[in-house]
C-alpha cells in the first residue's frame, strides 16, 4: 500500500542527500568520515520504507547534519525535523512546531475520514494570511 506520506519524507531525505553527495565532490568535508556518514545515511534511506515507526536512527541523522554541516543546517528540509521529531524539534522554533502540530492533526482527521491529504497544499494553505480564503 502506498504511503504518500512516507514516500514525501522519503523523497525530502533523497534531496538532503544529494546536497550531502555534492558536499564531499566539492571537497568541503573530510572524505572518510563523509563517507561512512553517506553509508549510515543510506542505510536510513534503505530502512525507512520497511520499518516507518523507527525513527530513531532519522533523529540520530538529522541532529548529526546540523553538528557535522552547520553550512547547509538552512537546507535540511523543515519536514524532516518534524518527521523524526525528538531532539529535532530543538532546531525549530515554537511558532513552527505550532504549524506542523496542526498540519498533523488535519492529517489524522483526513485518514480517520478516509479523505484523500496532500501535505504540501495543506501546508501551503496554512501559510496564508488569516485574510485569504483556505479552501
Amino acid at each position: 500500500m502506498a504511503n504518500p506520506y512516507l514516500d514525501h519524507h522519503l523523497a525530502l531525505l533523497a534531496h538532503l542527500r544529494g546536497i550531502l553527495l555534492a558536499m564531499g565532490e566539492n571537497e568541503q568535508v573530510s572524505e572518510e568520515s563523509h563517507a561512512l556518514f553517506l553509508e549510515r545515511f543510506d542505510e536510513l534511506l534503505t530502512a525507512l520504507p520497511n520499518v516507518p515507526e523507527e525513527r530513531h536512527l532519522g533523529q540520530d541523522m538529522i541532529c548529526q547534519v546540523f553538528h557535522r554541516y552547520p553550512q547547509i543546517a538552512h537546507l535540511v528540509p523543515r519536514d524532516l525535523l518534524w518527521f523524526f521529531g525528538g531532539d529535532c524539534l530543538h532546531y525549530m522554533p515554537d511558532d513552527e512546531i505550532a504549524v506542523f502540530q496542526e498540519l498533523e492533526e488535519r492529517r489524522y482527521e483526513a485518514e480517520q475520514n478516509d479523505e484523500p491529504f496532500d501535505w504540501n497544499r495543506e501546508k501551503q494553505l496554512l501559510a496564508l494570511p488569516e485574510q485569504s480564503p483556505r479552501h
